[in-house]
């Protein structure tokens, strides 16, 4: 799987690919397809603590964008690898990229294992909540749940993959946790609690379903043959 993603990111335009793990089977899996495998320490709290030492490894320069595909995101499509890079290259005054969908059914408005975000009239985010954000008071007030958002509502579904300026990820090495991210599960929360910007690159089409479990592994599966 994490082969597949490799690949794609690849495919992406990027100038090169690499995965960094902590596991040597992934490592000896990797190389055996011709993709260098960087060996990063097992304790990372995050994936970006994770990245910020291959990063480091790889002593790259601090403008150097760095972007984060995950592992478990086999169908990942290599034009929103290149989208969201393309988004902080075109963003000076942000430190990070990521990418939404916009949303509009209630039941994904409404549940918490949907990251939601909110943007500025520059396209930076505001806030990433578990919430339904941002809230239509008026046509949602008296309903049990969140139903469709309203037309003219600007509901986004984050996206998660990420880009990073390669000496941000630096500083972000030595930023202390804050509360929210604690609180929402959400460690890009971080990054707008000590004040600097990620600028959010809205993808027209939705991401592709990660696996996370079996049952997410058999239908990755039926959707890479079916697009073969």
């Amino acid at each position: 799987m994490v082969v597949h993603v490799a690949e794609r990111a690849a495919r992406s335009g990027a100038r090169a690919v690499y995965v960094a793990t902590d596991d040597e089977r992934i490592a000896a899996a990797v190389r055996a397809y011709g993709v260098e495998p960087i060996a990063t320490r097992a304790d990372h709290a995050t994936g970006t603590d994770r990245i910020a030492e291959a990063a480091q490894k790889l002593a790259l320069d601090d403008a150097a964008i760095v972007v984060n595909v995950q592992g478990d995101e086999p169908l990942i499509e290599p034009g929103l690898i290149a989208q969201v890079a393309a988004a902080l290259a075109g963003a000076n005054e942000a430190v990070v990229s990521t990418a939404c969908h916009p949303i509009t059914d209630g039941a994904e408005i409404g549940s918490p294992n949907v990251v939601k975000v909110v943007l500025d009239a520059r396209g930076h985010a505001l806030y990433f909540s578990r919430a339904p954000i941002p809230y239509a008071r008026d046509a949602w007030a008296g309903q049990s749940g969140v139903r469709e958002a309203p037309a003219g509502l600007p509901c986004y579904r984050h996206i998660g993959i990420y880009a990073y300026r390669a000496g941000f990820l630096r500083t972000y090495s030595g930023l202390a946790a804050s509360p929210l991210e604690g609180f929402e599960a959400l460690e890009q929360l971080r990054v707008l609690w000590h004040g600097y910007r990620i600028a959010v690159a809205i993808s027209e089409t939705a991401a592709p379903p990660g696996v996370d479990t079996p049952e997410d592994l058999e239908k990755v599966r039926k959707l890479g043959a079916g697009s073969r």
